[in-house]
C-alpha cells in the first residue's frame, strides 16, 4: 500500500473525534476498514477527498456499534450511485461470516428495497475464515481471528513485494496470533489511554491496551512502524504529544498517534 488516511481515530464513545476507521491506498484504488458508527463517514471520506467511487473493498472487522454501522451508509452511498449509473464495476464487503447476516440484516432495516436487491449484485457480501487470504487490489490479504473475549472479531495482514501490514482491530494482541503479525513492517493497534491513566479510564474492563502495553509489543515483535488509534478522546487535543511521548518510553521504532484525517506514507 502506498500510504494510509486516518479516517477516525476515538472510540465508541468519542465526541471530538470520529471512531475508527481507516482508508488503505493503491494508486487510484481504496481498500476501506469499518466505517465507523453512522454516515459521519460521508463526511469523513469528503474531507479526506475521498471519492466512494474509488472504494470497491470494506473490511469489517467485527460487529460493535462504532465499526459497523457506517457499512450500512457506506452501502446506501455506493448503492445510489450504481442505480444511477456512475458508480463502475462491484463493491466486495469482507467480514467474518457470521457478520453476514448481521450486515444483510441492517441493510435490510434500514435501506430502500432497491438497495437491498443489489445485496448478492454488484454488492457481495463475502464471509471469511481463520486464516484465509484473499488477492485484494493487488495484495495477499491474510484474514485471522483475533481471539476477542467480548465479540468474534478478524485482523487482517496485506502484503506486497516485501512490505507487510497488520491490522490488529481494537483489542489487546493475542499470542495465538503470533504466526500472522510476525514480520510485519506496520503495527495498527488500539491504545485506550495513557498507562498513567489507566485509572481513569479503565482501558483492562473495556479489555483494550494503554500505550504502554502497545508499544511493549511492538518492542518485543521488533515491528519497525507502530500506529496507535482507538482512543479515549478526553485528552484528544494534547493526546498526540502525551502518547508520543509514553510510548517513546518502551519502543525505539517510528510511531505515529495520528489525528483524525491524517495521512501515513506507507
Amino acid at each position: 500500500m502506498e500510504k494510509l488516511t486516518v479516517l477516525g481515530t476515538g472510540y465508541a464513545m468519542a465526541m471530538r473525534c470520529y471512531n475508527t476507521c481507516f482508508a488503505l491506498h493503491e494508486k487510484e484504488e481504496v481498500l476501506l476498514v469499518d466505517a465507523g458508527g453512522g454516515n459521519g463517514i460521508l463526511v469523513q471520506l469528503q474531507n479526506a477527498k475521498i471519492d466512494p467511487k474509488q472504494i470497491h473493498h470494506i473490511i469489517v472487522t467485527h460487529e460493535h456499534t462504532d465499526h459497523i454501522l457506517g457499512v450500512v451508509w457506506m452501502i446506501r452511498k455506493i448503492g445510489t450511485m450504481i442505480l444511477d449509473g456512475s458508480y463502475n464495476d462491484s463493491l466486495h464487503i469482507w467480514c467474518h461470516q457470521g457478520l453476514v447476516d448481521t450486515i444483510r440484516t441492517l441493510a435490510s432495516l434500514t435501506l430502500t428495497k432497491k438497495l437491498v436487491r443489489l445485496l448478492d449484485a454488484q454488492i457481495q457480501l463475502h464471509g471469511v475464515t481463520d486464516g484465509e487470504k484473499q488477492e485484494i487490489m493487488g495484495h495477499t490479504i491474510t484474514f485471522f481471528d483475533i481471539h476477542s473475549t467480548k465479540a468474534p472479531q478478524y485482523g487482517f495482514t496485506a502484503e506486497k513485494e516485501g512490505q507487510k501490514i497488520t491490522c490488529l482491530g481494537d483489542e489487546p494482541y493475542n499470542p495465538v496470533c503470533e504466526s500472522y503479525v510476525k514480520g510485519s513492517d506496520w503495527l495498527l493497534c488500539e491504545a485506550f489511554c495513557l498507562y498513567a491513566d489507566r485509572e481513569r479510564f479503565k482501558p483492562y474492563e473495556k479489555n483494550h491496551s494503554t500505550v504502554k502495553e502497545a508499544c511493549e509489543l511492538a518492542q518485543a515483535l521488533q515491528v519497525p512502524h507502530v500506529v496507535l488509534w482507538h482512543t479515549e478522546d478526553k485528552t484528544y487535543e494534547k493526546r498526540q504529544e502525551l502518547y508520543t511521548a509514553e510510548g517513546k518510553q518502551f519502543y525505539t521504532g517510528d510511531l505515529h498517534v495520528p489525528y483524525d484525517l491524517d495521512i501515513i506514507a506507507l
